[in-house]
C-alpha cells in the first residue's frame, strides 16, 4: 500500500471538501427549486386551499395498513410473544379512549346525534379492544406453553 505524504493528504482532503461544497450547493439549489415548484403546483391543483384533511388522514390510514401487514408477516415466531405483549399494551390505551368516548356527557354539545354516535363508536371500540386484549393473552399463554418442558 502506497503511503501518502502530508502534502498529498492535504490536497486530497481539500479536493474532497470542494466536492462536498459543490454537492451541497447543488442540493440546496435543487431543494429551493423543488420548494418553489411544490408551492406553485399545490396552489394550481387545489386552488390554494391545500390538501383536504380527510384525504390526508385516509392516506395515512392506508399506509399504516400496508406497513402493519408487512411488519406482522415478517415477524419470526420467536418474537411473537413480545409483539403480542406490545399490542396488548396499545389495546389497553384504546380501552381508556373508548371508555372516555362512551362516557361523553355532551353538556356543551347541542347535537344529540353526535353524542349518541360517539357513545356507539366508543362502545364498539371497547368491545373490539377487549376481544383483542383477552385473545392476545390466550395466544401468548399458548405460545409460552410451547416452550415449557413436558414431563
Amino acid at each position: 500500500m502506497a503511503r501518502l505524504t502530508a502534502e498529498q493528504a492535504v490536497e486530497k482532503a481539500q479536493a474532497a471538501a470542494q466536492a462536498a461544497r459543490d454537492a451541497a450547493e447543488s442540493a440546496q439549489a435543487f431543494a429551493d427549486a423543488a420548494a418553489v415548484a411544490a408551492a406553485a403546483g399545490t396552489e394550481a391543483v387545489t386552488g390554494g386551499a391545500g390538501i383536504d384533511p380527510f384525504v390526508f388522514r385516509f392516506a395515512i390510514f392506508v399506509l399504516a395498513i400496508f406497513v402493519g401487514y408487512f411488519v406482522v408477516w415478517s415477524v419470526t415466531p420467536a418474537l411473537h410473544t413480545p409483539l403480542m405483549s406490545v399490542t396488548n399494551a396499545i389495546s389497553s390505551v384504546i380501552i381508556v379512549g373508548a371508555l372516555l368516548a362512551v362516557g361523553v356527557d355532551g353538556g356543551s354539545m347541542a347535537d344529540a346525534e353526535a353524542i349518541w354516535a360517539a357513545k356507539l363508536f366508543g362502545f364498539f371500540a371497547l368491545i373490539l379492544a377487549s376481544v383483542n386484549i383477552f385473545g392476545g393473552f390466550l395466544v401468548t399463554e399458548r405460545m409460552l406453553g410451547m416452550y415449557k418442558k413436558k414431563g
